[in-house]
């Protein structure tokens, strides 16, 4: 198999992807193009216990090595109450649906007045 050479926006469909073939629920994309040097995409996501949220985030880094040989971060698996994988261009956090209520990313990151609605 060929290895594509990633572009953010190949690699945040990947990422959409990934996470809609492991049914995680309420992801929502953040565009951070001009607001941050961290990446030009947040991906947040929710699955519905430890497990899953640990299994959605080692099946997504495994897509994502096989795919474009991205070697991401990731922290937090073990626990699997908010896992962080950074691809570099995309940071994807998957959260229990307790754990991200309380955190609420999404409000952080979102302009005054936006609504952002998950997909």
């Amino acid at each position: 198999m060929t290895m594509q050479t990633p572009t953010s926006d190949s690699t945040l469909a990947a990422v959409l992807k990934s996470l809609d073939d492991d049914k995680a629920e309420d992801v929502v994309q953040i565009d951070l193009r001009g607001k941050s040097e961290m990446g030009d995409h947040m991906v947040i996501a929710s699955g519905r216990s430890s497990r899953q949220v640990s299994s959605i985030a080692e099946k997504l880094t495994e897509r994502l090595k096989q795919t474009f040989g991205i070697l991401s971060k990731i922290e937090g698996r073990a626990a699997g109450d908010w896992v962080l994988i950074d691809t570099g261009d995309v940071i994807v956090h998957v959260f229990r649906p307790e754990v991200r209520e309380f955190y609420q990313l999404e409000k952080m990151w979102q302009n005054p007045g936006e609504t952002v609605e998950a997909q």
